[in-house]
């Protein structure tokens, strides 16, 4: 890893100086600048890991300084510098965005505590955009066929709102990849994103898993256990294999639909949830209402927006777009050209 880098503005030049030394001393790469409008032309978002700002400088003060890096660089953590007493300055440039406030003097051993959490927040704020961009990416719906298309303007279109949606489709042709579409078009992409695999829970779990329980409500409950309903609030819950629940849990899914509450397994009172909820289903959930395996009630609850994802067989116009997916990412994880 190279040397952080941490930018220095101050219009003196013995407070740069001296700034400058404590850092290099601790294996910081410094920049320096004057006055405002430098530090601008060194404010570019791939270069710098921290800066330090003094408040009160001729021409441009920090407070601009400050607000016109934000603009650029939203991560980039600005520490301002003052003199004592200024406790209505620390508060604006607190609210404006400042990561932190030195008062001069400066404390040495407090000024290296501050750069060093400011470098260490630059570094997990990097990390955290880099994992974000990589699930986008492997997370992107691919393919130009119409059904593909329908799918995407379906999402484009419903995304923004709270309307529950059913997903239909066979194990494999990207359900789960729609939901998160889904998730991430809404306003409630800030919010969790919980999945629950209705299939893989067994059935006298199942109830427990999606609204939790409280200590000795059963053997073995040994503490209280929030469930995924109460986990994903303010944001999404994904049912998928909903076909596989069982009449007892559906039962409980309905009047969450329909209240907007939840009760835990062994609770005495009704908690809030704030979620959207999509579901999904291999299964003819039409056929499984006639067999007495699913209810009408429910499926209409949850049905309020239907997408079908077709199987690859019935769109093989996405075939070559897929395949040049994968060969470009194989390429790219193992340093391939292509």
């Amino acid at each position: 890893m190279g040397k952080r880098t941490v930018l220095v503005v101050d219009d003196d030049e013995s407070i740069r100086s001296s700034i400058s030394m404590i850092l290099e001393y601790e294996g910081y790469a410094v920049l320096l600048a004057k006055d405002g409008v430098s530090a601008l032309r060194e404010c570019e978002p791939s270069r710098l890991d921290a800066v330090l700002l003094d408040v009160k400088m001729p021409g441009m003060d920090g407070i601009e300084v400050l607000e016109r890096m934000r603009e650029r660089d939203q991560d980039l953590p600005v520490i301002m510098i003052s003199g004592h007493g200024m406790i209505e300055t620390a508060v604006e440039a607190t609210k404006k965005g400042a990561f932190d406030f030195l008062e001069k003097p400066l404390d040495r051993d407090r000024l290296l505590l501050v750069v060093r959490n400011a470098v260490e927040q630059r570094s997990l704020l990097r990390e955290f955009r880099k994992v974000r961009e990589a699930t986008e990416k492997r997370d992107r719906i691919l393919g130009e066929s119409p059904p593909i298309r329908k799918i995407l303007e379906t999402i484009e279109r419903v995304g923004p709102t709270d309307a529950r949606i059913l997903i239909t489709g066979e194990n494999g042709t990207g359900k789960e990849l729609v939901a998160r579409a889904l998730h991430r078009a809404s306003r409630r992409s800030r919010g969790p994103f919980v999945e629950v695999n209705c299939a893989a829970i067994p059935t006298e779990l199942i109830e427990s898993e999606l609204f939790g329980h409280e200590k000795g409500a059963f053997t073995g409950a040994t503490s209280q256990y929030i469930g995924k309903f109460e986990q994903a609030d303010g944001g999404t819950i994904f049912l998928d294999e909903v076909g596989d629940m069982s009449l007892a849990a559906q039962a409980k899914v309905l009047r969450t639909l329909e209240e907007g509450k939840i009760e835990r397994v062994g609770g005495r009172g009704l908690i809030p949830v704030d979620v959207r909820v999509i579901a999904a289903t291999n299964k003819d959930l039409l056929e499984q209402i006639e067999k007495g395996n699913f209810r009408e009630d429910l499926y209409h609850r949850l049905n309020v927006i239907p997408i079908h994802v077709p199987p690859l067989r019935e769109r093989k116009e996405d075939i070559p777009v897929l395949a040049e997916y994968f060969v470009q990412d194989v390429c790219e994880r193992n340093g391939m050209p292509r």
